[in-house]
């Protein structure tokens, strides 16, 4: 679920949402990795001024871990 919905996103702040990968390793039952790839030009945008953005996406990932129990990591790296 959060995922899509971070992949989704990543593709819609973007420049080229071709080039966006979205990938998700499961440490243990309570504790998840996500990676977001992208562009290297689109990586400032998905971090956004002040880290704005990644931080939009970390407190949506907060929010699903009250629902399901399950902490997430948030990477942002360069293709």
């Amino acid at each position: 679920m959060i995922v899509n919905f971070i992949e989704n996103y990543a593709k819609l702040i973007v420049s080229k949402p071709e080039e966006v990968n979205v990938s998700e390793e499961k440490v243990d039952d309570t504790f998840t990795e996500i990676t977001i790839k992208a562009n290297s030009a689109d990586i400032g945008k998905l971090i956004g001024k002040n880290g704005n953005m990644i931080n939009a996406l970390k407190v949506m990932a907060n929010g699903c871990k009250a629902k399901d129990g399950v902490s997430y990591k948030i990477q942002v790296l360069s293709n």
